[in-house]
């Protein structure tokens, strides 16, 4: 399930994660909001913040692009460079 801007948003996040540690900010981890889909008290069900989608009438789970790409990064350990990612393992 395709989703560019929640990847977009999660790398561009990581990215300043990353520099900022460069500078020696102490950096403990980073969470995703939010993993699923769910109720948001502003809006509803109508906007979909997760990295899986939900079917709330079946809750069948599937997981959007953005879902795989931090799975990715995360099980890579991949890191920001000059001219883009790269797999630091």
């Amino acid at each position: 399930m395709a989703d560019e801007l929640r990847t977009e948003y999660l790398r561009t996040h990581l990215v300043a994660v990353q520099r900022a540690m460069q500078v020696g900010v102490p950096m403990a981890g980073y969470f995703a909001w939010s993993l699923m889909d769910n109720f948001e008290w502003s809006e509803g069900y109508k906007q979909r913040f997760g990295l899986v989608w939900v079917n709330y009438e079946t809750q069948e789970r599937i997981l959007k692009d953005s879902a795989k790409w931090y799975k990715a990064v995360i099980r890579r350990e991949w890191v920001l460079e000059e001219k883009g990612w790269k797999n630091r393992k």
